[in-house]
């Protein structure tokens, strides 16, 4: 037998076992969770940090030993509480001394993060369960950090529940909707400054702090709402009803924040001094460690200067502390990375005032010491610090920007190293004190790998390795996900990454299908594992291929914030040369290529349509963006400015101003009820699209949010756009 013969059998024994795998069925990735990963859900450290506990079955909180990683007992069993008022929870919280569980049950969403909740209330030495009011649903429970009281929002109002009396006291009694909002925030600062929780207790549980929103002025928007089904609105039967919430499109009006401090024995307030513009944002409020002041972030409309003052908890009077400034703006990683020490001693801060994002530590009265990690990558999390081995713990993606590694560096700068041992996406979830961490891997070839160690890296115990779907896939035809990397016209390396179809055959040309969200910091191309309608359309006879475009993240501040004050210009440039560079590939049918995203994405895939209208043949946008005039006043103003600013900015880059440049076959799809990219951007860009003669197919999905789910919504969605990718593209 020759080499060729040799050859052929192989590839013909390689097509009978793909063969005789299972296909993927749609359902298997749009709905069924077929290819779901397993993880460790709801892991809490105790005080200790020798153990843990986690969330199993909802019903059951387990605790189990950081030494070993091996069960210790049943902490909580739902199943054995008579009558306590709910089958199942979420979520759960612990007491400061843990002899008080709070639990979350029968969630009610209200916006992406926000939700309203019945919490109850579990003692462990007197084995009662209560509920934590009976005066309605509630917000944000959370306990006093000597777990003697908590405070929660319900109608816009704050309060606090004291567990010693059960009695319930009113922390504010302004708050209406629409009107004025105490400790949870608004639309925008929920959406865009990521957060849903604005109110914090000082560490000796003697104060409350609280950001006050008063969107009286902010402008309404209106969302007509249908009968629909699933769920049916039978009031709107014949004449539709109407959603009404606070939305500040670029350039409106904001609300005005103030920040208030409320004394529990004095059991009266006093406002903090945060100066008299009325258009600054307060995007976090924190304690210092000693509950002697109460540091306010303050944050100019335009996003690029931060000041942080002190404020006394007994007057409300400020002083300043810190300042950061950007040319460009402050990443919102900031305020979360903006973190007081337990030993009050230190700060430790997140900057990209030398290019990267890089810690810095400071001390308590507000002066640099050292910078602590250095060089030309991306620290992307700060885990915390171990006041007895004097060690920083961090996320950086040091070696690659496809990937994520876990970290260490000594108070002196003499130690560091990597704890994380395998190349791809690692996460750490550290035990109190810093003894122990979790870590959460994965890469394209392993589902989630989760496995415990001390703090030396040393491996103790696997506590889910997703066997069973290992088992599974094997089952199944599936192709493997490949990195590649290419330079444009410009002389810029791009990441990317193309699944091939199964049975790939390099003498023959595939239709491509270019996926991509490409929104600021955002990263599609990473090295991690997943199996999704990408797969199944590789399954169907697609190329599918990602690239991360200028703007995206973990490669350094220049080439993350360049898109700066015109979004969409480099990034769809980039998108076009991605889609010339597939077309040069052998077994590329360069005149059956197609893109598509699905909210900035979408923006991505119609300016895309008009500016590469002789690369793509096809493309959809889900939810889109047409011009950020429509868009919130937070995001779109950090890299933005304002319309009247930026009037050109808004414009040369907004798909309304190219709509007649689309030459290839082009689908529209949005929900009807977006309260995020409102529904107004895909009827005023269809408008364009027809007055211009541009032919184009539309699809509105009734009642429907951001997400575009609910019933069976979802399936036919992704049918919808299966099959028409199959009819334009003629997928073989």
């Amino acid at each position: 037998m020759n080499i060729r013969q040799s050859f052929t059998l192989l590839l013909v024994s390689i097509s009978l076992i793909a063969h005789s795998q299972k296909k993927i069925a749609l359902s298997d990735v749009v709905g069924n969770r077929t290819f779901a990963q397993k993880s460790v859900s709801g892991l809490r450290s105790m005080n200790d940090g020798l153990n843990y506990t986690t969330l199993e079955g909802g019903n059951k909180i387990v605790k189990y030993s950081y030494k070993t990683g091996e069960k210790l007992e049943t902490w909580f069993d739902l199943s054995k509480i008579e009558n306590a008022g709910f089958s199942t929870f979420s979520d759960y919280a612990l007491s400061a001394d843990e002899t008080k569980i709070l639990f979350t049950t029968k969630k009610t969403s209200i916006y992406r993060h926000s939700f309203s909740s019945e919490y109850f209330i579990w003692n462990r030495t007197t084995k009662e369960m209560t509920p934590l009011s009976a005066n309605g649903a509630q917000q944000l429970a959370t306990f006093s950090p000597d777990g003697e009281r908590v405070a929660f929002v319900r109608n816009n109002n704050l309060f606090v529940k004291s567990l010693k009396f059960g009695t319930e006291s009113q922390v504010t009694r302004d708050g209406k909707t629409n009107e004025i909002i105490n400790g949870a925030p608004d639309w925008v600062y929920e959406e865009e400054f990521g957060f849903n929780k604005a109110f914090e207790w000082s560490p000796d549980s003697k104060f409350l702090a609280f950001i006050k929103f008063n969107e009286t002025e902010v402008p309404m928007f209106n969302i007509p709402m249908y009968q629909g089904q699933n769920p049916e609105l039978k009031e709107n039967q014949l004449y539709p009803g109407s959603y009404s919430y606070k939305y500040p499109k670029a350039g409106e009006r904001n609300s005005v924040v103030s920040v208030h401090i409320y004394d529990l024995k004095a059991k009266s307030s006093v406002t903090a001094e945060v100066g008299d513009d009325t258009e600054q944002y307060i995007p976090r409020i924190k304690w210092t460690a000693d509950a002697s002041d109460l540091a306010i972030m303050k944050l100019n409309r335009l996003q690029n200067k931060l000041d942080i003052v002190l404020a006394n908890p007994f007057t409300g009077d400020t002083r300043s502390f810190f300042t950061e400034k950007n040319k460009r703006y402050i990443s919102e990683e900031f305020y979360d990375d903006f973190i007081f020490l337990p030993d009050n001693k230190y700060i430790v801060l997140n900057s990209e005032r030398n290019g990267y994002s890089h810690l810095y530590l400071y001390n308590r009265q507000g002066f640099e010491v050292k910078q602590l990690t250095d060089g030309k990558f991306d620290v992307t999390d700060f885990y915390g610090f171990d006041p007895i081995k004097k060690l920083f713990y961090y996320q950086a993606a040091k070696e690659s920007p496809l990937r994520l590694e876990v970290y260490y560096v000594s108070l002196d700068g003499k130690k560091s190293g990597k704890l994380s041992a395998q190349p791809g996406t690692n996460r750490a979830d550290f035990s109190s004190g810093m003894k122990y961490y979790i870590n959460y891997f994965t890469n394209i070839e392993t589902p989630n790998l989760i496995t415990l160690h001390d703090q030396t890296g040393k491996l103790i115990r696997t506590l889910e390795d997703n066997s069973d779907l290992k088992k599974l896939l094997k089952d199944y035809a599936l192709s493997k996900k490949e990195f590649f990397s290419f330079k444009t016209s410009e002389g810029v390396e791009l990441n990317g990454w193309m699944i091939k179809p199964v049975n790939f055959d390099p003498a023959k040309k595939y239709p491509v299908l270019m996926t991509q969200y490409s929104g600021p910091n955002s990263q599609q191309v990473l090295d991690k594992w997943g199996v999704s309608w990408n797969d199944y359309l590789a399954q169907e006879g697609f190329i599918v291929a990602c690239v991360d475009p200028r703007g995206t993240g973990a490669r350094g501040e220049e080439f993350r914030k360049m898109t700066y004050q015109q979004l969409g210009k480099y990034e769809s440039d980039d998108q076009v040369e991605a889609g010339r560079y597939l077309a040069t590939l052998p077994y590329v049918d360069k005149n059956n290529i197609a893109i598509w995203g699905w909210s900035y994405g979408g923006f991505m895939a119609a300016l895309c349509m008009e500016k590469g209208a002789d690369v793509f043949k096809a493309g959809i946008s889900v939810a889109p963006v047409t011009n950020w005039r429509f868009y919130d006043t937070v995001y779109t103003e950090r890299y933005m400015r304002t319309p009247k600013e930026n009037p050109e900015g808004y414009d040369e880059n907004s798909p309304l101003s190219h709509a007649e440049k689309i030459k290839g076959n082009y689908l529209l799809i949005h929900g009807s009820a977006d309260d995020n990219v409102h529904l107004q951007n895909t009827m005023e860009f269809a408008e364009k699209l027809v007055q211009a003669g541009v032919q184009f197919d539309m699809a509105v999905y009734t009642n429907r949010n951001h997400g575009i789910s609910g019933g069976n919504t979802s399936m036919h969605l992704y049918t919808k756009m299966t099959n028409w990718l199959k009819e334009k593209l003629q997928a073989r």
